[in-house]
């Protein structure tokens, strides 16, 4: 069975830095592409940014200075680095991927969330 485990999130200073971790396992699962989101309470859910397999990268306009996501094939693992984090980054960050294994084909899977809380 496929598994998105997401890591990383925490209670950090304005200014501090991050890194969210999302990792699949499971099936001999390969990631085709993976999408970080968040939420903030009151506030509806913002795509991050997304990367596929390939590297093909698209952040948020007003996070490009500040966040970066790669892609580990070998680890299955998609990576959110943040930086400079301010208080209104403060959200539960969620996982998507869309993960092909030989039994399932390609399926759409999400992890179970992880806060991030910036302090001013």
């Amino acid at each position: 069975q496929v598994q998105l485990v997401e890591s990383g999130g925490g209670l950090v200073q304005a200014g501090g830095s991050l890194r969210l971790s999302c990792v699949v396992s499971g099936e001999r699962a390969i990631i085709n592409a993976g999408t970080w989101y968040r939420q903030a309470p009151g506030k509806q859910r913002e795509t991050v940014a997304s990367i596929t397999s390939s590297g093909s990268i698209s952040v948020l306009n007003a996070l490009k200075d500040r966040f970066r996501i790669s892609i580990d094939n070998g680890k299955n693992t998609v990576y959110l680095q943040m930086e400079y984090l301010q208080p209104e980054d403060t959200a539960i960050y969620s996982c998507h991927a869309n993960v092909w294994t030989q039994v399932r084909g390609s399926q759409d899977y999400w992890g179970q969330g992880t806060q991030v809380t910036v302090s001013s």
